[in-house]
């Protein structure tokens, strides 16, 4: 199929354009709303278009996607000096920089709550939609890529849509996608999914033909992506975890597949959950944001029957595999937009067992997983806080120690608090899991000591604990301390007392 084969409402080919025309729609100021999710299914050339535009023709963009970019979208624009406002999420280090330095406001999101903020006018109105597509079919839907994200949205808020044409992309996706998207309050009724494979909508993102002004083709492919082998940490993360499950189904607390699961973003969690290929549980279910390599693993090793995601994030070899086999996939596999993949009130309802990557947590259970010594942005929160807060289990993995030693990712304080105590079930490292339910503030510290701090910074951490134990309180505390970890690693590069 050529480009224009795919739009197979024929009606609409007379708007196909280039990219240079297309992005004459995108003023200055404007809000611009990209496809993608987590470097997958993002709309390409008319953004990368608009870099090199902006460089000749300076202008200011807010700009809102699902997560992450692909391509170096994000990092080309801030070098054009194109973005003034960013949000939900994005993970470029250019960006990150730029945001560090305070030269964008980035508010980082909730990925749940992204689509509600605008539709009621809690962020701005999306003035022009950018949005990836395999096809469009005969009746006007648009059939996404390799994501959701917030493109069904974008599509329904905006002044304007752009229809990217992705040529890299094989047609055989169309049919995997589920697209619901709830009515407005107060008219909104509950949303119908019962199960993780449930389907309650359409194939494709519907849209009055009127509302496209532009069809743009692409031939520049989505981003590849390695992933770390797993090592010996985070195969012991998954060991503990295997071994945490094994026994809460032996206790009848759990179910012989354990429920729905969902996995958060990066090698960590892929390595970690690749450990249930190795288990005795069976019939697993996901019900979660990306759709990584473990969950095609687990899906080619009979493990798993069934994923429901919002993107697709693979690496080169899997992703080679996947495609090439496709057809046996299809019926195990649903992408969904993120107001329905991360939505809190299907999470609670479906008992979701959540399993995300901390940066740090401290003594009590408070986690970090966004800011580096509490003031440097690293990516954002993300899906976790959708899913920890409403979660039927809450988890946080993360390795004892970074830098080769000189951070301890067990600290008495965390330096930015994303996920509080309340909302925490169990935190693992290498080193062990503290399981935290029915536990008060003291109880809590004193697993998470013994059984998650690595051995090198155990004793600083008691010392801490037992010396803020004899000032009293709930959540014993020196204040003066508290942070002094922090303080010493950015004056001298380790947290050691005695580095």
């Amino acid at each position: 199929m050529n480009g224009l084969d795919r739009i197979r409402l024929v009606s609409l080919r007379d708007k196909v354009m280039s990219a240079e025309q297309a992005i004459e729609l995108i003023q200055d100021g404007a809000v611009v709303g990209l496809s993608g999710f987590g470097g997958a299914g993002e709309a390409k050339t008319v953004p990368l278009v608009l870099a090199e535009h902006a460089k000749q023709h300076p202008l200011k963009i807010t700009l809102a996607t699902g997560a992450s970019l692909g391509n170096k979208i994000d990092g080309r624009l801030n070098e054009a000096h194109a973005i003034v406002r960013r949000y939900p999420y994005q993970a470029d280090p250019g960006l990150r920089k730029a945001i560090n330095a305070g030269e964008v406001m980035y508010i980082d999101q909730h990925l749940s709550e992204m689509a509600d903020n605008i539709r009621h006018h809690n962020l701005p109105r999306i003035n022009v939609a950018v949005i990836a597509a395999t096809a469009i079919t005969e009746d006007g839907q648009i059939i996404p890529t390799g994501s959701c994200g917030n493109s069904a949205n974008f599509v329904e808020m905006a002044d304007h849509v752009i229809i990217e044409i992705d040529n890299t992309i094989h047609p055989i996706l169309e049919g995997v996608h589920d697209i619901y998207v709830p009515k407005a309050r107060p008219n909104r009724a509950p949303i119908p999914l019962i199960h993780a494979g449930d389907r309650i909508g359409t194939v494709g993102i519907q849209v009055s033909p009127e509302k496209i002004s532009a069809i743009v083709l692409n031939d520049l492919p989505d981003t590849s992506f390695n992933m770390d082998e797993p090592d010996q940490d985070t195969l012991a993360i998954a060991k503990h975890l295997i071994q945490f499950f094994e026994a809460e189904v032996a206790a009848g607390h759990l179910p012989q597949n354990l429920g729905p699961l969902q996995s958060g973003v990066g090698s960590i969690a892929n390595a970690v959950f690749s450990g249930f290929e190795h288990s005795n549980f069976h019939h697993l279910e996901m019900y979660s944001e990306v759709l990584q390599d473990c969950t095609f693993d687990l899906i080619d090793s009979g493990k798993m029957t069934f994923a429901s995601g919002c993107s697709m994030t693979l690496s080169d070899s899997c992703a080679q595999r996947v495609m090439q086999n496709f057809e046996q996939y299809k019926d195990k596999i649903v992408l969904r937009p993120q107001e329905i993949s991360n939505n809190p009130e299907i999470i609670r309802r479906l008992g979701i067992i959540a399993i995300n990557t901390a940066l740090e947590f401290d003594i009590y259970g408070n986690v970090n997983s966004t800011h580096v010594s509490g003031t440097k942005m690293m990516n954002g929160i993300g899906g976790s806080g959708d899913f920890t807060r409403h979660a039927h289990i809450a988890i946080f993995v993360s390795k004892s120690v970074a830098k080769g030693g000189a951070i301890s990712s067990v600290v008495p304080m965390v330096s930015h608090t994303d996920h509080t105590e309340h909302d925490i079930d169990v935190l693992v490292t290498e080193n062990g899991l503290a399981d935290l339910r029915g536990l008060a503030p003291r109880e809590r510290a004193r697993k998470i000591i013994d059984l998650c701090a690595h051995p090198d910074y155990r004793d600083e951490l008691n010392d801490y604990f037992e010396r803020a134990c004899q000032r009293g309180g709930q959540t014993p505390h020196l204040l003066e301390e508290a942070l002094s970890w922090h303080a010493k690693f950015e004056e001298t590069g380790n947290m050691h007392k005695t580095a």
